[in-house]
């Protein structure tokens, strides 16, 4: 039941993403029903503004009830919620996941979080992380200021 319920969900999301008309925000590759690539372009008026980045999206058994594992793969923007290896402080995607979110949801939310930066710098101590952090950015335990 759970992955006829994850199939349908990731096959409407994934038509709504290909009929997007949103700039921002779109697909570019779904080999798999379990992996995507979204590519992100900056928000005109950003410091971000005409920088295009990819996003790695894998789809785990439970989704949605599950949050998807997302990062950035190849170059990935300086910001201070975002490490050099594509891993993404950002709640939504762990502690506060709601399985109504979609993929279009998280990325609008991470082209707000760059939209909204004020300063582009890496996350503090982005190197130690780095080096200690596991592949999945959701076996890292988070701390979230609340801010």
């Amino acid at each position: 039941m759970a992955s006829t319920l994850r199939t349908k969900r990731l096959l409407r999301e994934l038509l709504l993403i290909k009929k997007s008309t949103c700039k921002n925000v779109t697909l570019e590759s779904a080999d798999t029903i379990d992996k995507w690539i979204v590519k992100l372009r900056g928000v005109e008026g950003t410091m971000y503004a005409d920088e295009e980045y990819s996003l790695l999206f894998e789809f785990p058994a439970e989704y949605p009830l599950e949050s998807p594992i997302v990062t950035f793969t190849g170059t990935t923007p300086i910001h201070p919620h975002i490490y050099s290896n594509g891993h993404i402080c950002l709640s939504i995607l762990y502690m506060h996941w709601c399985p109504v979110l979609t993929v279009d949801a998280i990325c609008q939310s991470i082209l707000s979080m760059l939209s909204g930066c004020e300063k582009k710098v890496r996350p503090e101590r982005d190197d130690v992380y780095v080096k200690t952090a596991k592949p999945s950015p959701k076996d890292t335990i988070w701390i979230f200021d609340g801010k």
